[in-house]
C-alpha cells in the first residue's frame, strides 16, 4: 500500500466495487463502520486516493450538516500517511462540494488531523464537548465558492 508521493495516486469518486478495498485501507473497520463504506460506495458519497497497488485512503462528504458539505470520513492507509493523500482527498470533495461551507470535525487528541486541515487552509470554527467524554471535538471550516 505504499503510496509514493503526491501525484503517484489519483482521486475518484469510489464505486461499489471499491468497497472490500477501502475496508482494508480502513484501519478501525468494524462491522458498523464496514456497513457504513458500503453504504457510502452505494451512495457516492466517497471519494478514493488510488496508488499503483490499489486504493490508499478514502474520504466522504455528504449534505445532512444543516443543508452544507461535511466531511464525515477521512481514512488513509497508516502506511500511505504523511505523503499527500490526506490534502489530495480533502482537495478533491473541497473541489466537488456543492454547498459554499464545507465543514469537517476532529477529536482534540488528533493533532495530526488538525495539522493536515490547517496546512489545507481550513479554519477553526468551534468547539463542541459531550461526543467523547474528556476529548471535545473541533469544528473546521473551509469555503468552496
Amino acid at each position: 500500500m505504499d503510496a509514493g508521493h503526491p501525484g503517484e495516486f489519483v482521486v475518484r469518486r469510489a464505486r461499489a466495487e471499491d468497497v472490500g478495498a477501502l475496508i482494508g485501507v480502513d484501519s478501525l473497520a468494524d462491522d458498523r463502520r464496514q456497513a457504513a463504506v458500503r453504504r457510502w460506495c452505494q451512495e457516492g458519497t466517497a471519494f478514493v486516493a488510488e496508488g499503483a497497488a490499489g486504493p490508499v485512503g478514502y474520504c466522504v462528504v455528504e449534505y445532512t450538516f444543516f443543508e452544507q458539505g461535511f466531511v464525515s470520513m477521512l481514512m488513509v492507509a497508516p502506511a500511505a500517511r504523511g505523503r499527500g493523500v490526506g490534502r489530495s482527498l480533502l482537495d478533491a470533495v473541497a473541489a466537488s462540494c456543492v454547498t459554499p461551507k464545507l465543514f469537517t470535525s476532529t477529536n482534540v487528541s488528533n493533532q495530526p488531523m488538525q495539522r493536515l486541515l490547517q496546512r489545507a487552509g481550513w479554519s477553526p470554527v468551534g468547539l463542541l464537548h459531550g461526543l467523547d467524554e474528556g476529548d471535545p471535538e473541533l469544528f473546521y471550516l473551509v469555503t468552496t465558492a
